[in-house]
């Protein structure tokens, strides 16, 4: 059953490759699609195109799919081309001709379009919560270990001294910016398209405006042209600022799996959390963080591939845009995965104390020395100097700089000011205005 089917049947070879993995794909969108529908309606019978009886059978029955499809218990059959067939053929099933009223004044395009935007605005929400959850945990563990010392790198060279407090703190600050990017990709796609149909309006008086308030959107999406030209670049958008919080996972994996290293040997996880080599005994793997850093680079491609498949069409809809939910759906998913298990690892982290007490991080405190002569009046050129000289010829003593508190940077953590910025940026989102819509809508 299609929606643009008349009479003629495609050729099976055509059916089969034009479907692709789309009923695989759609039930991440059959709970949306049902939404946008009962919008739909309710706007319908305000404009004479339903009656309120047929209004009340419809609403009924959607509402008893929708519970199907949250259950688990509801399915595209085979021979169905998507999830928005399966719903009207169910509902032609159960109500008759008036199930086959539901798609007046509205195209596949626009009814694609509504799912796809209610399912990421969704769908960054579940990714917002994650990043929450692992901010609040980095942001604990930053001002439990912030008196923790361990060695900073440049170009992987001992450099100067750093902490655990620093390095908790600065993946927490890097994800308030990723949420930053990621608000913004949320503004976009909570703008409402319904209502533009196949890129270019409907001669019904259709009311726009109700369906975005009954949909708990922002804004609508003006230009019914532009609205189906937002095919693709939404998801394009979506997914930069998804890459944003994958890059930090990456980096931050990188840097657990450097440390976890036996010539480093800063941090330890328990052994269930590690994994074993089938011939040496001895061996515990960071498989999940290395898991992670390589589900998290994928993911950084994931704003380019989406391009790719977009970035030479014309104006208007073309089939190619149907691929986009197979690069983007598992995408998210893969995200929200890493991101809980960051969260597990990082819950199970032991650090080690007293690592600057090792001979080889002598001289890291150089650059504390430097600023002992300076605070006495010596000319900074001068004093970095007479350091470097002190260490080249052997006359540098750690001893008076190891045991330094080195207050400064490293204890200047700043955790009220880094919370409070995540704070706003949280804000700024407004997740339960939508949720209330959409409750709303659902309790009609």
């Amino acid at each position: 059953m299609k929606l643009w089917q008349k009479d003629k049947t495609s050729l099976q070879e055509v059916e089969r490759f034009t479907v692709g993995r789309d009923q695989e794909m759609d039930m991440f969108l059959a709970p949306f699609d049902v939404q946008g529908s009962l919008a739909h309606i309710t706007m319908l019978q305000t404009i004479g195109l339903l009656e309120k009886s047929e209004l009340d059978v419809l609403t009924t029955a959607l509402k008893d799919i929708y519970q199907q499809i949250l259950t688990g218990d509801f399915r595209v059959e085979e021979g169905v081309e998507d999830i928005h067939s399966q719903v009207e053929l169910e509902l032609t099933r159960r109500l008759g001709d008036v199930g086959k009223k539901i798609h007046s004044g509205r195209s596949r395009n626009d009814q694609v379009l509504v799912d796809i935007k209610l399912y990421l605005r969704h769908e960054i929400e579940q990714v917002t919560e994650e990043v929450k959850n692992l901010f609040d945990l980095l942001m604990a563990q930053s001002d439990a270990f912030k008196d923790r010392l361990l060695p900073g790198y440049t170009h992987l060279q001992l450099a100067m001294p750093s902490s655990f407090g620093l390095w908790f703190g600065a993946y927490a600050e890097s994800l308030v910016d990723d949420l930053i990017t990621l608000q913004a990709a949320y503004r976009v796609v909570n703008k409402n398209p319904l209502g533009s149909a196949a890129g270019y309006g409907s001669s019904f008086p259709l009311n726009r405006t109700l369906t975005t308030s009954l949909l708990g959107f922002e804004d609508l999406n003006y230009n019914v042209v532009y609205a189906q030209m937002g095919r693709g670049k939404t998801e394009r958008i979506v997914a930069g600022a998804l890459s944003n919080v994958a890059l930090t996972l990456s980096k931050l994996s990188m840097d657990a799996c450097l440390f976890l290293n036996q010539n480093f040997g800063f941090i330890s996880f328990p052994d269930e959390l590690t994994t074993g080599s089938s011939i040496m005994p001895h061996k515990k793997n960071p498989d999940v963080f290395e898991l992670v850093r390589g589900r998290c680079n994928q993911l950084a491609a994931l704003p380019n591939d989406i391009a790719l498949a977009t970035a030479n069409l014309p104006s208007g809809y073309h089939r190619d845009m149907q691929l986009l939910k197979e690069i983007l759906f598992p995408a998210i998913q893969s995200l929200k995965n890493c991101l809980q298990m960051t969260h597990l690892m990082l819950s199970n982290i032991a650090v080690k104390e007293n690592i600057l007490a090792d001979a080889k991080y002598t001289f890291l405190f150089s650059v504390e020395e430097v600023n002992k002569l300076v605070l006495a009046g010596v000319p900074f050129r001068d004093a970095y100097k007479q350091v470097g000289m002190d260490i080249e010829q052997g006359r540098y003593n750690p001893a008076t700089t190891v045991q330094h508190t080195h207050e400064g940077s490293i204890g200047n953590l700043s955790l009220p000011a880094i919370n409070s910025m995540m704070e706003q940026t949280l804000k700024g989102f407004a997740f339960d205005r939508y949720k209330a819509a959409i409750d709303k809508l659902l309790a009609r």
